[in-house]
């Protein structure tokens, strides 16, 4: 069915070959020579878009396209006018108009503009998914080879990248190729981190990325260098898709000035990733060090309770007596009060702010059935993380911050991954909950699904028993118990999780910005 085009202009008949050429291309055009005419036509056709003479005799252009928008809000209107005063422009632009012309016009200006308007999905959705056709087979190539961390980061990237792109695609089939692509890259991905892990630990300063307990030094302390007080905000479970829903919101208020991507350590949950973060230490060295500071698996309470005395530790260990503040906000209202607190905060060189909306989010669509629904899916999670924060106190620390001559970090302490596959574990009544790792003294499990650590010492992990050993979930996996497995099995299936290794969870961002 050809789109129905309503053209109106007080000397239409001066316009036939222009309405000819769309009529060509296959259009219907639907003619008007005043306001009143205007406004019969869209009350008796379905219209996909209007042509609005800006100087008209009786109803103007202005006062036609104001009624045209009390009957239907979202009609795209073009303004046509001869006048190029200012005034004139903006408040047609600011009357929400599609497009505005200046007479006089082309027939291929015009049909770019119908292009743009009517068919820009259309033929973004064609060219994106002819674009990710071609790069498919580099991708798969490149994700054969022998990657180090950071082309495996060069990788995950692409790969975000196409997701995005492709999710606004109306071509489903595509986006089905892609996530085949991205479930054989997190395959690859895993049989790289198990046969490097340990490495990383022993050659963390030269053949290692940057990954949770060597981030501060690495990224933060440097920038604390400069006279300016520096912002460090740690959203908890943030992964790096979920940052690039979010990116345009920092770009309207500050500079980019980089993009990176960290490699937290397993298991990657907040208990030991975090820890790990502001100590500078593994958790084991955490345990040896500061055993005041570390909570055990088996232990009562907050396992993260003591993240600013450990910052407060590792400042000193580094030489850096300096002023900061810790700030962790796990409800609106305390956000709140931290907005209100950033004036005073000025004064410190370092300013730590913690919030753990995501993380929230996280376990909430495992266990409530409105968020299931809200969060079906990463497109689906990700719209959800944007419509939180731009209504979040978090957003409104931002916006109190771009007018400032202040340096700001933003990061996470590890991401997640949408499960599928349980895999059957066997544990006693002292294993752990979580379901991408687990740790006890009596785990029973297939070795070939699992990346297996028998001696935790060997990754600088502590245990609770002289015989404890960990296991770790791969890709899409999570461990369900034995005992009511199909019911386990199919209430997790589908939900976002994390603990174990997957680029998803592994990789996440750090971005530094500067005030415009």
């Amino acid at each position: 069915m050809s789109n129905k085009i309503l053209w109106v202009d007080d000397e239409i008949d001066l316009l036939k070959p222009h309405i000819i050429f769309l009529e060509q291309k296959g259009y219907h055009v639907i003619t008007a020579s005043d306001g009143s005419e205007a406004l019969d036509a869209v009350d008796a056709h379905d219209l996909d878009i209007v042509f609005l003479d800006e100087n008209m005799p009786g109803l103007t252009g202005i006062e036609t396209l104001e009624r045209i928008r009390a009957k239907s809000p979202y009609l795209p209107v073009v303004m046509i006018t001869k006048s190029e005063e200012e005034s004139i422009m903006e408040e047609a632009i600011g009357s929400n108009i599609a497009d505005y012309l200046i007479k006089p016009v082309k027939p291929n200006q015009i049909l770019l503009c119908l292009k743009k308007n009517l068919e820009n999905k259309k033929i973004v959705s064609e060219k994106t998914s002819m674009a990710y056709q071609q790069q498919f087979q580099q991708i798969s190539m490149e994700i054969g080879n022998n990657l180090d961390y950071n082309e495996w980061v060069d990788i995950y990237k692409k790969l975000v990248r196409w997701e995005l792109s492709l999710e606004k695609n109306s071509d489903s089939g595509m986006e089905e190729v892609l996530k085949m692509q991205k479930d054989e890259a997190n395959k690859q991905f895993a049989r790289y981190v198990v046969n490097n892990y340990e490495d990383w630990l022993v050659y963390k300063d030269t053949k290692a990325p940057v990954m949770s307990h060597t981030l501060l030094k690495n990224k933060v302390l440097p920038m604390m260098d400069s006279q300016n007080p520096t912002f460090l905000f740690v959203i908890d479970n943030l992964r790096y898709d979920q940052w690039k829903t979010l990116q345009p919101f920092f770009e309207e208020m500050f500079r980019l000035v980089s993009e990176d991507l960290y490699y937290s350590i397993l298991p990657s949950t907040t208990q030991y990733a975090r820890n790990a973060l502001f100590s500078g230490l593994m958790p084991l060295e955490i345990e040896k060090k500061y055993p005041h500071y570390w909570l055990g698996e088996l232990d009562e309470g907050s396992k993260n309770q003591f993240e600013s005395e450990l910052l407060g530790a590792f400042l000193l260990r580094n030489g850096k007596q300096v002023k900061y503040s810790y700030h962790k906000v796990l409800n609106m209202n305390f956000g709140r009060k931290v907005v209100d607190l950033l004036p005073n905060l000025m004064g410190n060189q370092l300013n730590v702010i913690v919030y753990n909306f995501v993380d929230m989010l996280s376990h909430a669509r495992t266990e409530m059935e409105i968020i299931k629904e809200l969060a079906d899916d990463e497109a689906a999670y990700r719209s959800i993380t944007y419509s939180w924060f731009e209504h979040s106190p978090l957003y409104d620390m931002f916006k109190y911050l771009a007018g400032k001559d202040v340096n700001i970090m933003l990061t996470t302490d590890h991401g997640s991954i949408r499960v599928h596959n349980p895999i059957q574990v066997i544990g006693d009544k002292e294993t752990n909950t979580n379901l991408r790792y687990k740790v006890g003294k009596s785990l029973n499990y297939n070795k070939k699904e699992v990346l297996e650590v028998k001696n935790p010492a060997s990754v600088l992990l502590p245990k609770s028993h002289i015989n404890d050993s960990f296991i770790f979930a791969r890709t899409t996996d999570f461990f369900a118990y034995r005992n009511n497995y199909n019911h386990y099995a199919n209430y997790y299936r589908n939900t976002f999780q994390h603990g174990g290794i997957s680029m998803e969870e592994l990789m996440i961002p750090f971005i530094t910005f500067k005030s415009k």
